[in-house]
């Protein structure tokens, strides 16, 4: 269980010297908060005036002479005071709604680092406040609609491109569903973009990034993905429970890859004319909320058949939700290798009855070595020696590939505040929890493999929402308590 401390930050005031020579005004460093500002006349008085004959005639002329003096010295003092008050005012803590936004949009983690302590050091910053400003995001303005062609975007040192579709209707203040389409090889984003754009109608934005050959399964290729969605989210509202994921042929690959890894963030998937090695489907476990929509040709010459019809039967033993379809009819070019546009009225109807269930009651998570990251309000963090997939995924297969060695968790809340784990090769792993899960004012009890893990109360955190909101980047998937708890080998 972790607990945060935070510390408000004082802010000096850095010295100020007046334009005038014969006037040095001096502001001493002192604390800002409750810090009197303090002017001494550093170098002539009224009576070194007075006395310094040779500089005036007479005596009422330096009588004048030294009033003008005072004169000055009270404007300047003023002067003074009116600056430091608008000094004041400019180093008053930055609107709470600014800091929540700005920390978590930003890309740079030493500047993340700086907004977070500002907003712990603000009295307004407590969970309900921070919690409403995450929820709400920041202002969207109208943005560029209609068809939108090669749009550059950066992840990590390379640059990619993504084409967008958005409806002329846009409105900001309404949130749109959004699906996001893989390309298969031989094709690019943007062609999939003037294929799809009729197909959705104007209910939905639609993002089609490019990767080189269409070689969706890779490591590269999913932060593409992810960062494709983070791109749009900030430019355009987007309904956070309506993401979907749809590609055919590699594309179709890339969708039950990156899907299955990065399940909790979409509302369904839409795998095209494709399929998975068989080493893979242990992940398909991680599908338990998220249905699929699986469209295949029988005269499929490319990806045989076979290969869906084997994804549907473990999905069917699995006992996971998902639709069907295999189609007999031949494209000129492609033979049975692609999607009937007479498939697409049911596809759309699908995409709109679906919704995201953010907080399911009960998780079920696979993991390999390279992919230890949140699922859901569960995380693995530790394991004994499992797989670790490689780059281009199964093209180095050792032992532990080929015997599907993969690390899993099970965690259901089977009770009000009680939460019990079932794990393989795991040895440590977290919870997230909110109030949507739990009552965060009674104590929670965890079980884990049988043993009792933790029994006792938790600790909300502004520090912990607000880390968890930015690294998922996700409005809706909201954490303030964690709890990382080991797992004890066996007696």
């Amino acid at each position: 269980m972790w607990v945060t401390q935070s510390f408000r930050a004082s802010r000096l005031i850095a010295p100020v010297t007046d334009p005038y020579p014969s006037l040095i005004l001096t502001v001493p460093r002192q604390r800002w908060y409750g810090a009197a500002v303090q002017v001494t006349l550093h170098k002539r008085s009224l009576f070194s005036l007075i006395n310094d004959s040779p500089s005036c005639l007479t005596v009422p002329l330096c009588l004048a002479a030294g009033t003008a003096l005072l004169a000055l010295h009270a404007g300047c003092v003023l002067s003074l005071c009116a600056d430091a008050g608008a000094v004041s005012t400019e180093a008053d803590p930055r609107p709470l709604s600014q800091l929540v936004n700005e920390f978590f949009k930003t890309e740079d983690a030493d500047h993340a680092r700086q907004v977070l302590t500002e907003i712990l050091g603000n009295p307004q910053a407590d969970l309900t406040s921070v919690e409403t400003i995450i929820r709400a995001g920041p202002p969207y303005g109208t943005g560029p609609v209609g068809r939108q062609a090669g749009i550059p975007l950066r992840v990590g040192n390379r640059t990619y491109q993504y084409g967008l579709y958005v409806p002329l209707s846009y409105r900001p203040t309404k949130g749109y569903a959004l699906v996001v389409c893989l390309h298969g090889a031989g094709f690019t984003g943007d062609a999939y973009l003037e294929r799809w754009q009729a197909r959705l109608g104007d209910d939905y934005i639609l993002a089609c990034p490019t990767f080189v050959q269409g070689a969706w399964w890779t490591r590269q290729a999913e932060e593409l993905v992810l960062a494709t969605i983070r791109a749009v989210q900030a430019r355009y509202r987007i309904d956070l429970d309506r993401i979907f994921l749809t590609g055919m042929s590699n594309g179709g690959i890339g969708v039950w890859l990156i899907g299955s890894h990065q399940a909790p963030l979409f509302a369904g998937l839409a795998p095209m004319a494709s399929g998975l090695d068989d080493v893979l489907f242990p992940f398909l476990e991680n599908l338990r909320h998220t249905p699929t929509y699986l469209i295949h040709g029988l005269k499929d010459q490319v990806m045989p058949v076979e290969l869906s019809r084997s994804i549907a039967k473990e999905l069917t033993r699995l006992g996971y939700p998902f639709v069907y379809r295999e189609h007999d009819r031949v494209h000129s070019i492609a033979g049975g290798h692609y999607f009937p546009r007479e498939e697409l009225p049911e596809l759309v109807a699908w995409f709109g009855a679906r919704r995201r269930e953010p907080f399911p009651k009960k998780v079920t998570v696979v993991r390999d070595a390279t992919h230890l990251i949140s699922f859901g309000w569960v995380r693995i963090d530790a394991t004994d020696r499992i797989a670790a997939l490689t780059e281009n995924l199964t093209d180095t297969r050792d032992e532990t590939i080929v015997n599907r060695v993969y690390a899993k968790l099970e965690a259901e809340i089977v009770a009000p505040n009680r939460v019990e784990v079932r794990t393989q090769r795991v040895r440590r792993y977290s919870l997230f929890l909110n109030r949507w899960l739990v009552d965060l004012s009674k104590p929670i009890i965890v079980v884990t493999d049988g043993r009792l893990s933790y029994e006792g109360p938790v600790i909300s955190s502004v520090e912990t929402l607000l880390r968890e909101a930015r690294l998922r980047q996700d409005r809706r998937m909201l954490f303030p308590v964690l709890l990382s708890l080991p797992v004890e080998g066996e007696p």
